[in-house]
């Protein structure tokens, strides 16, 4: 269950647009144009939190806070990564009501920032999340419409729901919370599922979205709340879907319970005969349907990110 919140000081009635950023100077001056357009029914700011940059995102975010008439703040986190960077952005809002993420290579839509602040306030909702667009440069043939979840794409209509089970989940590219579920203090993005700078996987939004469902707290889907993603050209390539796969089934393996079973180097048995299914499928599909093999490519790479860990944990004890 929820825990009890701990007495804390006044809170303002405004919402902190929290930017985490690494190395996205080329990508932020767009999104703070958008941003500081943006219309919303209660006072917000923009909060950048640079996770050790090398490149010139310090002059970018220091031109436009010099010349916006919204509040623009740049906060360094020197401990590296994605979740070091949020629960930064979280930290440095305890003050305010709301806070909304947005990812550097992401554009709100005009009514982005005011479809948020009205459902949190309206809904009395712990979390809403919105709809994600995708923006390919190209799109090659293998690239079917069931992969594009995977670059954070979210469309489940055009009407607001109450989020009750992990089929909808939402993510922490177009995401906003209640800052009240936060004040204690005990709520923050686990670091196990970290990110480190231009690395992919991670996670922790994920397993962010699971805890506030196990806990009943009050999740809300609203469609008028939506963005348009940039996938940058490096993304739209297998070997991305593939080493993503490989690295979410590594950190399932890592930190969840292992089988059970009779095991063999640290990995049970009837794991071996799963691998062997599915490479078996993957080379079904991959000469007779060449088009659609992906999906079974990337639950193999996941299968063998779990059997990895597990040898690797039995290694080490």
């Amino acid at each position: 269950m929820k825990q009890p919140m701990k007495p804390s000081t006044t809170v303002n009635n405004e919402i902190n647009v929290a930017i985490c950023s690494y190395n996205s100077a080329d990508y932020l001056p767009k999104l703070l144009q958008e941003l500081i357009t943006q219309s919303c029914p209660i006072p917000f700011n923009i909060l950048v939190i640079d996770n050790n940059s090398t490149d010139d995102t310090l002059k970018v975010v220091s031109d436009f806070a010099a010349a916006s008439q919204i509040p623009i703040r740049y906060v360094h986190e020197p401990k590296q990564g994605i979740v070091f960077a949020r629960n930064r952005a979280i930290d440095e809002s305890l003050a305010s009501r709301y806070i909304i993420f947005i990812d550097a290579d992401e554009l709100p839509e005009k009514d982005w920032l005011q479809a948020a602040v009205l459902s949190l306030s309206n809904e009395n909702a712990d979390c809403v999340g919105g709809k994600i667009n995708i923006s390919l440069s190209y799109r090659p043939n293998w690239l079917n419409d069931d992969l594009l979840p995977f670059y954070g794409q979210i469309d489940y209509g055009q009407d607001s729901f109450k989020i009750t089970d992990e089929s909808k989940p939402i993510w922490s590219g177009n995401v906003a919370y209640n800052m009240r579920i936060f004040q204690n203090g005990l709520l923050r993005f686990d670091s196990r599922y970290n990110r480190k700078g231009e690395g992919i996987g991670g996670g922790s939004d994920a397993i962010m979205f699971q805890h506030l469902l196990r806990n009943d707290y009050h999740l809300i889907y609203e469609p008028n709340m939506s963005i348009l993603h940039l996938i940058p050209e490096k993304k739209i390539n297998r070997s991305y879907f593939l080493k993503l796969h490989f690295i979410a089934g590594k950190k399932y393996g890592a930190f969840k319970a292992p089988p059970d079973g009779t095991k063999l180097f640290g990995i049970p048995g009837f794991m071996y005969l799963q691998l062997l299914s599915k490479i078996y499928k993957f080379f079904i599909l991959y000469f007779k349907k060449p088009h659609a093999y992906m999906r079974e490519a990337m639950n193999l790479t996941y299968h063998l990110g779990m059997m990895r860990s597990l040898a690797k944990l039995k290694i080490i004890s």
